[in-house]
């Protein structure tokens, strides 16, 4: 089997290297001249445990060659970006649509089209069968178009690709069975076999669960620390219940799913779902929660930012809250920032970020932040302060001043 893959990011990447593993002919396509030149090196530009090994091989084995453009195969999948419109919070399709518009002159009858990229509910059968339909085809018969949401864990997406179960929405059932076959050259989750629609909410709603669980921990947070209790100690409480599973409150949402695809749903029934669109706020507002507890901390000096990622032991900073909050502070506080897991001009080493700062705030749960070395940040900082959003940081010397979500009722 040929596999041609619109977008070679944080999914579309891993899964063109399954499928090279599993013996496919692999075509990478990307916009950017720079990734398709270096992949066709071996040379990656994401962070993820085991790719890098498995391009290499598949570019040495002549099976996986990135591109500007498609190329003819058995099956196309999409894995581009899908932004939400600010305006009215509905899914931008206009990368999904481009893709398809583009493997128009490279489809055959027979072939199998599959997006992969997140989008609102309906989009399959509104936007993008029409595409297909108005090019001549007849999608179930002579055209397989199908709606596979990925659903994936950063540091962890070839486990997960493999083993996870996968939703398969099809047009028409003959399309969910021609895509199911796609995938089965290398999932070995179950393949569940649906409508297009129903694959598409259910993808939404299931980043949309852990978004309104996360509000409602960071909802918690803000309350404790007005009526002086410990969040934290209610939250690992709680959640000794057998029954409740309080998430882990933080500074915000980020990533391309939990802080964008409740949107979709809500853009959908803007009346109806108040539950969703609540959610976000409360998350939307937590980097101003972060700054309004900084500014208690401090009223001025040098803030040592320690992460931007938005999920930790990744290079993965899409969506970050991190950076919102270091916008809101840059007007007010000389910034520095350390990550190490990213790599950026303006980015500085540990060392050199807390010194002679005034405070360290924690916005990223790294494993490299867990243990700081607290004899150097006793050495740079004049009076150390730490202010942990991720709740990471368990215990510090007596010399080093500690605010975390358990303890913000103090400077109130």
């Amino acid at each position: 089997m040929k596999v041609c893959i619109m977008g070679q990011g944080y999914i579309g990447l891993p899964t063109a290297a399954l499928f090279t593993r599993s013996g496919c002919e692999v075509v990478g396509v990307d916009i950017s001249e720079e990734i398709v030149k270096n992949l066709n090196k071996g040379i990656i530009h994401i962070e993820e445990p085991g790719i890098s090994e498995i391009i290499k091989k598949a570019v040495e084995n002549k099976i996986y060659t990135a591109s500007l453009t498609p190329q003819k195969a058995d099956a196309f999948i999409i894995t581009v970006p899908t932004p939400y419109i600010a305006e009215n919070y509905s899914c931008d399709l206009s990368y999904v649509i481009t893709a398809c518009e583009t493997i128009l002159p490279y489809l055959e009858k027979g072939n199998t089209v599959i997006i992969e990229s997140t989008i609102a509910p309906m989009s399959t059968d509104e936007t993008i069968k029409p595409i297909f339909e108005k090019a001549g085809f007849t999608i179930g018969e002579d055209l397989y178009l199908a709606h596979c949401p990925e659903r994936v864990l950063p540091g962890k997406i070839i486990e997960e690709l493999i083993h996870n179960d996968r939703i398969i929405g099809g047009i028409t059932p003959e399309c969910s069975k021609k895509a199911s076959e796609v995938y089965g050259q290398f999932v070995k989750g179950d393949l569940m076999l649906t409508e297009a629609k129903t694959a598409e909410l259910s993808k939404c709603m299931e980043n949309t669960f852990r978004d309104v669980n996360i509000a409602l921990a960071n909802e918690l947070v803000k309350i404790c620390a007005e009526i002086g209790v410990n969040a934290l100690d209610v939250i690992e409480m709680a959640n000794k219940h057998p029954r409740v599973n309080l998430h882990s409150p933080g500074p915000g949402v980020g990533g391309h799913c939990l802080a964008i695809d409740p949107y979709f749903i809500y853009a959908k029934a803007p009346e109806t779902a108040k539950i969703i669109k609540l959610a976000r706020d409360t998350n939307k507002s937590m980097p101003d929660f972060v700054c309004e507890y900084v500014k208690k901390i401090i009223k001025k000096g040098k803030i040592a930012i320690l992460g931007v990622s938005y999920k930790g032991n990744t290079g993965d900073d899409r969506e970050s809250p991190s950076y919102e909050i270091i916008g809101k502070l840059s007007s007010d506080y000389e910034i520095a920032i350390h990550d190490p897991h990213i790599d950026k001009p303006n980015f500085v080493s540990f060392d050199d970020a807390i010194k002679d700062s005034n405070l360290i705030l924690v916005l990223c749960d790294h494993d490299e932040f867990k243990n700081l070395d607290y004899d150097l940040i006793k050495k740079s900082m004049e009076s150390p302060i730490i202010f942990d959003t991720k709740n990471i940081i368990k215990e510090v010397p007596k010399e080093i001043k500690l605010f975390n979500y358990g303890n913000l009722y103090e400077l109130s």
